[in-house]
């Protein structure tokens, strides 16, 4: 029986994992929830699971994790306000089940520096799928690591043809629900950005040995290429609850959670080369990655400044990116990395954008 803490409870990641958790109660003990906002419910989750453990807002979420005793937390925060709850997971020596990529982006080194190995085990579907497949071989026979990507809704589009998008043709993706921001980045391949430095904290990768390829039907979530010519890929139908229940309880999988593919039927996948001049978010996050320290914690917070002032019609859709390349490009990320020097570094990144903002 696993004592699981899920943060972001009444969000999609929380939500599906309580799903995970309600058909498997077996294997999975609830000790606590955290949630954002929403007490009303909270209230309901907590009554439904016979929890007393609960907490609203970052604040309190870190304070459960370093008062409850779990084995996983489960960590569905968004934004860089998670970044306290999986420290504080790490150091207690709880499994984190990581569904929160800005505790990795924003922390990065620092973060890495506390967990032990293994300790960590990502929830995106794409990391989930390389996690999977890097257990075909060893650390030294992996050539590199392959993020898929569905494209987003403007697949195939010119960077010219970009310039008039509204915000509702960016919250328009054709495979995922997802909130305002996340959806945007997707759209703006920045998430597939921040999932390359997730990717290159997580597995100790070189971002030279990390690749994207568009894959439209997002079946194949991430393969990995092996020394020997070899490519392991996972697949299977879009479904967050797999990488879900494999991070509540890896490397061991949870029957019924998902349902296969239907081999009895025709079907066709394809893959595309990602095209970098329409869509320079990829390029742009690996030479945020490799200079490391606090750039790609300013390189998140630019962007979420300039996502939040595109959809209130304040800049245009390619202003995006180029707010952020001009940020990162200002950015001193020189210094020891803190908690302090971190929260620093995003403040001064959303200010010098807000500033671009303004002047657009």
């Amino acid at each position: 029986m696993r004592r699981v803490i899920i943060l972001g409870s009444t969000g999609s990641i929380g939500v599906q994992a309580l799903d995970v958790i309600a058909a498997n109660r077996d294997r999975f003990e609830i000790v606590g929830l955290g949630a954002g906002s929403n007490r009303t419910m909270l209230a309901e989750q907590a009554a439904s699971f016979g929890v007393d453990q609960l907490a609203i807002g970052e604040t309190e979420a870190e304070q459960l994790v370093r008062s409850v005793d779990a084995d996983v937390v489960l960590n569905g925060i968004t934004g860089s306000v998670g970044l306290g709850p999986t420290i504080a997971a790490l150091e207690r020596g709880m499994t984190l089940a990581l569904a929160n990529k800005e505790s990795l982006i924003v922390g990065g080194e620092l973060v890495t520096s506390i967990a032990a190995p293994g300790q960590i085990v990502p929830v995106d579907s794409e990391h989930s799928a390389i996690a999977q497949a890097l257990r075909s071989g060893t650390d030294r026979e992996v050539r590199r690591l392959v993020l898929t990507a569905s494209g987003g809704p403007f697949r195939g589009r010119s960077r010219e043809s970009l310039a008039l998008v509204t915000p509702a043709e960016a919250l328009a993706h054709p495979t995922w629900d997802m909130g305002l921001v996340v959806t945007t980045n997707s759209s703006t391949l920045v998430n597939k950005g921040l999932e390359v430095i997730e990717a290159h904290y997580l597995f100790d990768v070189p971002y030279a040995s990390i690749d994207v390829t568009v894959h439209p039907q997002s079946i194949v979530h991430s393969m990995v290429e092996f020394v020997d010519g070899s490519t392991i890929a996972q697949c299977s139908p879009p479904d967050m609850r797999l990488p879900i229940s494999l991070g509540l309880d890896w490397p061991n999988r949870v029957a019924g959670v998902g349902v296969p593919l239907d081999w009895s039927q025709p079907s066709s996948w394809t893959f595309e080369p990602l095209d970098s001049e329409a869509f320079p978010a990829v390029e742009l996050a690996k030479r945020v990655g490799s200079a490391g320290g606090s750039f790609p914690a300013a390189f998140n917070a630019a962007n979420e400044q300039a996502v939040h002032a595109f959809h209130a019609g304040r800049i245009g859709y390619l202003d995006i990116l180029d707010i952020v390349s001009a940020v990162v490009d200002a950015h001193d990320g020189l210094g020891t990395l803190t908690r302090e020097s971190l929260v620093e570094a995003e403040l001064s990144a959303r200010r010098s954008a807000d500033r671009m903002i303004a002047a657009s």
